[in-house]
């Protein structure tokens, strides 16, 4: 009898948190900070951030965010052009390493840097083939253009398919922006600004991957603690 209901004791914990000896404590530091970002959120007032609700109605850009995937995009039509700029939250840093990296910059500069974020710019016409992306960083609300690439097959240049991927590796990507003369440089920073891609998104960027971040921070609290806890 003691034994059975030993055995019967062991089971239901095992089967409530798995099998090892540190899932409860785990589980319980996953509730607190679970419980302190939700807190958080609801001191903001939960609802949209206002920074959010001024890039939305100004109409101009569609917001492509899939809960879970770490890519957004952006996307527009000029003319007869379609324009697309991705960019992913994989590319923010914890503030302290961040703030160590540029310790000396800011000392020199007297103002913080803000957190520099990749994106990808990608030009599309639908009276002809081809496709021009362009590799940025986004950091203290402008694009700094890094390569500029052509491919003679605009799915070869847009599509996000492993295929395409492959399709990609081994052609020329274009020479590094900085090597080109500085009239075209100019030439090609007028170009992008014209489609848009100007300061407003340049700010808008970098505070919505942290927007993004934070959510997608949230929802894996939750995923991971709830399979611990099975």
């Amino acid at each position: 009898m003691i034994r059975g209901a030993s055995v019967r004791a062991f089971s239901v914990t095992a089967g409530r948190f798995g099998s090892g000896t540190t899932d409860i404590a785990l589980s319980s530091k996953l509730q607190e900070e679970l419980q302190y970002e939700q807190k958080e959120a609801e001191e903001a007032g939960g609802a949209t951030p206002e920074f959010l609700k001024t890039f939305t109605e100004q109409g101009i850009w569609a917001i492509n965010d899939v809960r879970g995937n770490d890519e957004v995009t952006l996307s527009r039509k000029f003319g007869d052009e379609n324009i697309r700029i991705m960019f992913s939250i994989a590319d923010i840093q914890p503030e302290d390493e961040f703030e160590t990296e540029n310790e000396g910059e800011e000392e020199e500069s007297q103002a913080p840097a803000s957190m520099p974020i990749r994106a990808s710019l990608s030009v599309t016409k639908n009276n002809g083939p081809g496709a021009i992306n362009i590799d940025m960083i986004c950091q203290d609300g402008a694009f700094a253009i890094e390569n500029i690439s052509f491919y003679d097959d605009a799915k070869v240049g847009t599509e996000l398919t492993a295929e395409a991927d492959w399709n990609r590796r081994g052609l020329y990507i274009g020479p590094q922006f900085d090597t080109l003369d500085v009239a075209v440089q100019d030439a090609f920073d007028a170009f992008i600004s014209e489609r848009g891609i100007n300061d407003s998104v340049a700010f808008f960027v970098p505070e919505y991957a942290a927007y993004k971040e934070q959510q997608e921070y949230v929802k894996w609290l939750g995923k991971v603690k709830n399979f611990i806890d099975l």
